[in-house]
């Protein structure tokens, strides 16, 4: 097979080794459940009930107002306790629904499945779009929104994003595994949906049994293949994906449907599975807990609104105090200060590190070596961007293009004097984008 890779990037140490080889195991909820009404990108949903209403597992409890937006439902059984505003693992405060599980989980009636393949486009979307499908990956954007492209912007290429080039990450690869079925039917869909399609399965080949098992599944299915990738990072960012497969560009400021494509996250293609197929909306993912601090690391299969706590519980604990939790990966993941946050859609991983893995280093002068701009994904200057950010030259950033960085961390990770490049060049982006709703 050839092998597809992209311009540039960084070969962290994948840390993959702690589960990539444990099947996935199934928690069920102890304590309550919260579900934040924003689990998406976009407009927040409004709650649907209120304190003291009983809740059954898929029944709607956050209504998407706007097109942009995605509901939300409800993972367990029982009683609602209370709807507040609660933090949540980015950090934010969200409006959220509490519910104590009654531990029956008695479920809404699911309406019997029908043949896709008799439903129109739109009944399908819909169909998608009321179970609260998003990207999966962590990104979060409403799938609804991705396969409704503008009719100006023909769709010929769908690239499924299977690299999980994360370091420490596995749940994309134990779905594989585990899953296959469900999710050559949930591609099946997409083929019905776009029928003049090439479908590819990006996979790295640091999972070469994935690889094979869905070579073999997908071989007799026309216009679907596995692209086998090169192990870099970050070699599943949207618009390096695209490149390393179709050898398309996609242009500062445009979307892969400017370029005929789409991209799907190998978990969200599960879900468009459930969803059209069985009915039943997102209430549950599979969650990597995993770090050099945890005890006993697990891929889980979790409901919606699971504490982080138990998931750690689950694992047996901290075989040392961890200096710092992630939630995601090492490079783009988000630092938390508590564990009592709920499992989300875009909860992909859990990742506790040890002092000596988070020691912050200080940092140093520029040494002008220009190793952040070999690496760069974007082919941005990391180094000026953020001298620019520091100064608050945000003209000066935004010329350089520096609204176009993914915040991969390959500068940071690279760079010799310890900048702290990502952080500066993230300031700088929210302070533009702040700005500009003034």
């Amino acid at each position: 097979m050839n092998i597809f890779t992209f311009k540039r990037g960084i070969h962290p140490p994948h840390g993959k080794y702690l589960t990539e080889n444990k099947a996935i195991e199934e928690l069920l909820p102890k304590g309550l459940l919260i579900y934040p009404m924003s689990q998406h990108i976009g407009a927040p949903c409004t709650p649907l009930v209120k304190k003291g209403d009983r809740v059954l597992v898929g029944q709607k409890i956050g209504e998407a107002k706007g097109f942009v937006s995605s509901p939300v439902h409800s993972s367990v059984s029982g009683t609602v306790e209370k709807v507040i505003e609660m933090p949540t693992s980015n950090g934010s405060k969200v409006m959220s629904i509490i519910v104590k599980n009654d531990e029956l989980y008695e479920e809404i009636e699911i309406p019997k499945s029908k043949e896709y393949y008799k439903l129109s486009k739109e009944e399908i979307i819909g169909l998608i779009r009321e179970a609260g499908v998003v990207g999966m990956g962590g990104a979060t954007f409403p799938t609804h929104v991705k396969l409704n492209p503008p009719p100006d912007k023909p769709i010929d290429s769908i690239v499924i994003n299977a690299a999980e080039c994360e370091p420490y990450l596995t749940c994309d690869h134990r779905l594989m595994l585990e899953e296959t079925g469900e999710i050559v039917e949930g591609l099946k869909v997409l083929a019905f949906l776009f029928p003049q399609v090439k479908i590819y399965v990006g996979i790295e080949n640091n999972k070469m049994n994935a690889v094979q098992l869905m070579k073999k599944t997908l071989k007799d299915i026309p216009n679907m293949e596995v692209a086998l990738l090169k192990t870099k990072y970050p070699q599943g960012a949207e618009k390096q994906l695209i490149y390393a497969i179709t050898k398309r560009e996609v242009p500062s400021g445009k979307l892969p449907a400017d370029v005929g494509c789409v991209v799907q996250n190998i978990t969200t293609v599960r879900e468009i599975y459930n969803a059209v197929v069985l009915g039943r909306p997102v209430m549950t993912r599979v969650v990597t807990v995993t770090g050099e601090a945890v005890k006993n690391p697990k891929n889980l299969k979790v409901k919606l609104g699971t504490s982080w706590s138990e998931l750690i519980e689950a694992c047996e604990g901290f075989k040392e105090e961890p200096i710092k939790i992630i939630g995601g990966g090492p490079m783009m993941g988000m630092t938390i200060s508590s564990l009592e946050v709920p499992v989300v859609k875009g909860t992909s991983g859990i990742l506790c590190l040890t002092k000596e893995q988070a020691a912050i280093l200080e940092e140093s002068s520029c040494i002008r070596c220009s190793r952040c701009v070999q690496v760069c994904p974007m082919k941005l200057t990391p180094s000026f961007l953020d001298s620019y950010s520091r100064r608050k030259e945000d003209e000066a950033f935004e010329k350089l293009h520096g609204m176009d960085c993914i915040e991969c961390g390959c500068c940071t990770f690279s760079c010799p004097a310890k900048r702290h490049l990502v952080q500066s060049i993230r300031t700088a982006k929210r302070r533009i984008i702040a700005n500009r709703k003034k």
